[in-house]
Order: structure tokens, then C-alpha cells, then sequence
């Protein structure tokens, strides 16, 4: 009797088991097949993390978004993530792109498009990093519009180059002759133009974020008559004014997707902040000597136009300003204007 109370109870027990099995509540199967779903993000993290990016950034607005991330130095298991270099003129940091002794560089919107014609095709945009920073500033109140430049005198520096085309642009499209309804007197540089407000010379000039703050420290009721940045945008035709971007070598991109991915969430961050703590912010810039004196550098960035702006909107901005550049002067841009692979994520 004993020995069939034995039987019983373990038959029981075994179809208890199967019938919990059957029924989803234990299931033991699959345990062996989890360490192989595993494997693979195991395998490839580490190669995207032990990924040290080589970035190039020019003293001025197009490094000033960067200065968080730059200061935050990031760090993987393997190393650090960015290794970040500061140049004072674009063509110390071109050739380093070029023959791939750097991965990302932040340059002149124009300049991204020579580059991509000169390499056939192997620079890509990864964001617009600053809108327009050019201002129309007067020793006065005549100037509250683009209408009111007419007939007026302007000095500017940056003939036969972005400051020329844009200024130009914006006149012709509202209703101002350029060769006859104003005259342009060029100076070979910015300093010449703050010299000739603050001796009288002159009321009205063309001049880019940080002169403006500059030369208000130094001429007393000068103002930012236009900004031209908005004046664009006031044509509303889907293309915006555009300093500078960050490119990559389309190599790099392909290769470290992730990588760049992860640096476009980091950049956009180190833009926001930037924006939101202007005081903290010029202090970085300061100190890593993009602008030395930090209270100039705290009033000029709300008027640097610092942003991240990245796919769709990217590209219609930057292709809609490169085509006035292109309309222009067909070299300031390479000679012919990029392909559709020039804008990331577009």
C-alpha cells in the first residue's frame, strides 16, 4: 500500500510539472538560447566606446556651442570620447580633415561645400552649429529696416566673400539696388570698419558677433540697427542665413554610426546649455580662449545665433543658402553645388 502511495504521489508530481510547463508557467527551454541574444550588443558596444573622436573647432561663434561638451571631457572604459583641438583660420584645420588626421571639424557653411567638391564627395554635414552673426550697426536711429538703406553709405569688410553675397542678397530683395542705391565702402578688415564709426567717418557698418560687442564697448550709442539673420528669415523662402556647420568625413560616418549619433545628442545638449547659461558659458569660452574676455563674450552670445540643427531642416536651410552663395559666385561654394549626400539624415 505504502509502496502505491509512492507511485501515485510521484506520477502526480510529473504531471503537475509537464502541465505547468504547457501552460507557460515554467518555462525552462529557453534559458540556454539568452546568453546567444546576448552576444551581440556585448560584442559591439565596445568597439563603438573605444572610438575617440578627433574634433576641430575655430576660435569664435562656431566653437562657443561646443564649450560644455569640450569642458565635460566625456569618457568611456577605453579612453576619452572627443579629443577636441581649437584653431584660429579654417585652412590650419582643412588639410588635417582632408588626409583623415581628423574626423569632425566646424567650419564655414560655404566652406563644407568646397570641401565636399574637393574631396568628390567625401565630406558630409552633420549640423548647422550658427545661424547668421553679420548686423548692420548704426551711430544713430535712421536705420529701423532694410528700406532705410537706401541711399545710404555702408562700410564692410569681407568683399568677394559670404559678408558680400548675403549683404548683397538681402538689399536685392527688398527693393534695393546694391550697385546703385547704396554705397558699399569696403574695408580689408572689421577693425578698420569699428575705426572709422568711433572717428566719425562713418554711422552705418557691416559687422559680424563679437566685433558688434567690441565696438559698442568703445563707441558710445552704437546700436544693432538690423539683424540680418532675421531679415532673412523674413523672406521666408525655407532657407536660412548660415555661419557655420559641423562636418565629418563621410568615411568616419560610415564606419562609426553610433558614435556619431551619440555626438549629436552630446552637441545638441552642449548647445541647450549653452543658450540657457550665458554667464557660466563665457566663462568656458574664456578660458579656453575662444574669446578672451568673458563679459564680452556673455553679451555677444545671445546675438551669435548658437544652434544644433540637424536632417530635413538642415538641408533646406544650408541648400537654400548655398544656392544664393552658388547664384553669387559659384566658387565661393566649389563651383557647383552638393549632392543630396551631403546632408546627414536628410
Amino acid at each position: 500500500m505504502n509502496l502505491f502511495k509512492k507511485t501515485l504521489s510521484l506520477t502526480l508530481a510529473l504531471l503537475l510539472s509537464l502541465s505547468l510547463t504547457a501552460c507557460g508557467t515554467k518555462q525552462e527551454a529557453p534559458a540556454p538560447e539568452e546568453p546567444s541574444v546576448q552576444e551581440t550588443p556585448a560584442q559591439e558596444a565596445p568597439a563603438e566606446e573605444a572610438v575617440t573622436t578627433r574634433i576641430a573647432a575655430l576660435k569664435g561663434p562656431t566653437a562657443m556651442g561646443m564649450v560644455k561638451l569640450m569642458s565635460d571631457d566625456p569618457q568611456s572604459a577605453d579612453g576619452p570620447l572627443y579629443d577636441f583641438t581649437l584653431a584660429g583660420a579654417a585652412d590650419e584645420v582643412t588639410p588635417s580633415l582632408i588626409k583623415g588626421d581628423l574626423d569632425m571639424a566646424c567650419v564655414p557653411a560655404n566652406l563644407a561645400s568646397v570641401l565636399y567638391n574637393k574631396t568628390e564627395g567625401q565630406i558630409v554635414t552633420l549640423a548647422v552649429n550658427t545661424l547668421g552673426v553679420i548686423y548692420i550697426v548704426e551711430n544713430g536711429n535712421a536705420v529701423q529696416s532694410m528700406a532705410d538703406l537706401m541711399g545710404k553709405t555702408i562700410v564692410a569688410a569681407g568683399k568677394g566673400s559670404t559678408p558680400e553675397y548675403a549683404l548683397r542678397y538681402l538689399l536685392t530683395e527688398n527693393g534695393i539696388d546694391p550697385d546703385k542705391d547704396v554705397v558699399i565702402d569696403w574695408k580689408s578688415e572689421h577693425a578698420e570698419c569699428v575705426a572709422a564709426l568711433a572717428s566719425g567717418a562713418a554711422t552705418i557698418a557691416l559687422l559680424p558677433q563679437p566685433f558688434v560687442t567690441v565696438a559698442q564697448t568703445k563707441i558710445e550709442g552704437l546700436r544693432m540697427a538690423l539683424d540680418l539673420t532675421a531679415e532673412w528669415d523674413a523672406l521666408d523662402n525655407g532657407s536660412g542665413m548660415i555661419t557655420g556647420v559641423v562636418v565629418a568625413r563621410k568615411a568616419f560616418v560610415e564606419e562609426h554610426p553610433a558614435v556619431v549619433t551619440a555626438f549629436l545628442e552630446d552637441y545638441a545638449e552642449s548647445v541647450d546649455w549653452v543658450n540657457r547659461n550665458n554667464a557660466d558659458a563665457a566663462q568656458l569660452i574664456s578660458q579656453l580662449g575662444i574669446i578672451e574676455a568673458a563679459p564680452v563674450a556673455e553679451k555677444a552670445l545671445p546675438y551669435c545665433n548658437i544652434v544644433c540643427i540637424t536632417g530635413d531642416e538642415l538641408a533646406s536651410k544650408l541648400s537654400g543658402y548655398l544656392q544664393v552663395l552658388f547664384d553669387a559666385e559659384p566658387t565661393a561654394v566649389g563651383g557647383k553645388l552638393p549632392g543630396d549626400d551631403f546632408y546627414y539624415n536628410a
